[in-house]
């Protein structure tokens, strides 16, 4: 089980990557960057912005709605709140 979630692990940092090389959505990088000048180590922004990308995973599936972007843009600017909190 523990390399099933270390690869997911993986997939979803390659994820914010392609999001933030894409620019789409721009508020990936901007997130990326203000936790990066707030200090966090860039393991823990990418940590936190997977939170973000697997919350929203799941919420897809588990309502099985489509992709709210607008939500999704509301919780990477709320971080490092995280969206259980």
């Amino acid at each position: 089980m523990e390399k099933v979630n270390r690869r997911a692990g993986e997939l979803i940092i390659q994820a914010i990557k392609e999001q933030i090389r894409q620019n789409d959505p721009p508020e990936t990088r901007e997130t990326f960057d203000r936790l990066r000048r707030e200090g966090h180590a860039e393991d823990e922004v990418y940590r936190l912005l997977g939170c973000v990308m697997t919350s929203e995973i799941y919420e897809v599936m588990k309502h099985e709605r489509v992709f709210d972007r607008d939500l999704y843009v509301r919780r990477l600017q709320a971080l490092p709140k995280l969206p259980w909190e």
